[in-house]
């Protein structure tokens, strides 16, 4: 049966790119719906602000007149500046266990990005290292954290079938708090303590009701702290109040937490509830009718945390404060109820952040991967 691939040009077709991702993990095992208003606001090429500096083509796949799979190319061009580089990306990739299907995605997503000179592939992105990003290639065998991804086995068969190759691998880990605690002895606390006091330095929860000035503080540290990392991509002040905003709705203020020496911001924590806690329940990923009310109902039980973000600025990263916001962070799980959380995601290469999980008695539970493919 011949496969047809088309660029999304109508709401309609957009509509449908977005429900493909439903159709085609509806019986995918531990797979958790998102808010479809999530999916559609970051594709939305008019408000998200990622797309003031960059491009993205949808694409669908056909056999005959049913979709079958879906794609995006995508050109991150503020990723190409800082890099100085002519890379492409890919991403929303969907598909039926079909290689000829995936081979056509693929495709139509490298012949898209060749035709703007592009030289490179790398994905999946949705859309940036800034978002998901990663496709899981071990640990499906329990469901994804809230902003992971998660897909079915065969997809990373479909995807290195066309030719793509590991350029990174990504890590989650995952801890009991009961371990963590176990780990956190006397001794480390009175370290941590000292560390503090040594270099002057205060932690402090930051101040929702003040997000606009601390949102400020927060980029200041992002964008010093993860300069030096693989696929790197500042934020713009556009995109980090847009993603700041959306964060500000389930978070927890126990669990974000800033460092400050002499009033100067070196580091900050964001710790998020598990939110797929509760998406779970609602699979179609529609708060209405009735979606509303089991998110409102459960967000308040939910036992699991990410730890979404902990960095610091590079003159402090060998001070030991990541163990003071480890230690900290602990704390106020037990103290909450929080049964276990995830880190996620570290590099691979990352040997000084890996290593220090690791030390406090953590565990490599799932992993993802980013591709390349070469287009000349």
């Amino acid at each position: 049966m011949s496969i047809s691939v088309r660029p999304v040009q109508s709401k309609k077709e957009k509509k449908l790119f977005i429900d493909l991702e439903w159709q085609l993990n509806k019986n995918t095992a531990n797979w958790v719906s998102p808010l479809r208003m999530e999916r559609a606001k970051v594709l939305d090429t008019k408000k998200n602000p990622f797309y003031r500096h960059s491009q993205i083509e949808l694409f669908i796949a056909y056999k005959k007149d049913r979709a079958v799979g879906r794609i995006a190319a995508i050109i991150n061009e503020n990723h190409n500046a800082f890099h100085n580089d002519k890379v492409g990306f890919w991403g929303f990739f969907e598909c039926i266990n079909d290689q000829d299907t995936a081979n056509a995605l693929f495709g139509a997503a490298a012949d898209w990005l060749r035709e703007r000179d592009r030289n490179a592939m790398w994905g999946p992105m949705n859309p940036s290292t800034n978002d998901e990003c990663g496709m899981l290639f071990e640990g499906f065998d329990t469901p994804p954290m809230l902003m992971m991804p998660h897909n079915p086995p065969y997809y990373p068969l479909l995807t290195e079938g066309f030719g793509n190759t590991k350029i990174k691998d990504l890590y989650a880990w995952y801890q009991t708090t009961e371990e963590a605690l176990s780990h956190s002895t006397e001794k480390l606390r009175r370290v941590s303590e000292k560390i503090l006091k040594r270099y002057n330095i205060k932690i402090r929860k930051i101040n929702i009701k003040d997000m606009k000035n601390e949102v400020k503080l927060m980029k200041e540290v992002y964008n010093n702290a993860w300069s030096k990392n693989w696929g790197f991509v500042p934020f713009t002040d556009a995109e980090f109040d847009h993603a700041a905003g959306d964060l500000k709705d389930i978070a927890d203020p126990d669990f974000l937490l800033m460092a400050e020496k002499d009033d100067r911001p070196i580091g900050f924590s964001v710790i998020l509830p598990n939110i797929n806690e509760v998406l779970a329940k609602i699979p179609d990923g529609r708060l209405l009718p009735t979606g509303i009310f089991k998110l409102l109902s459960g967000i308040k039980k939910i036992k699991t945390v990410r730890v979404l973000i902990l960095g610091v600025i590079k003159e402090y990263q060998f001070s030991g404060l990541g163990s003071a916001f480890y230690i900290r962070a602990m704390e106020t799980a037990r103290e909450k109820g929080i049964i276990g959380g995830e880190m996620s995601w570290i590099l691979e290469d990352n040997l000084t952040m890996n290593r220090a999980i690791e030390s406090f008695g953590s565990r490599i539970y799932k992993k993802y991967r980013i591709y390349t493919y070469p287009l000349q």
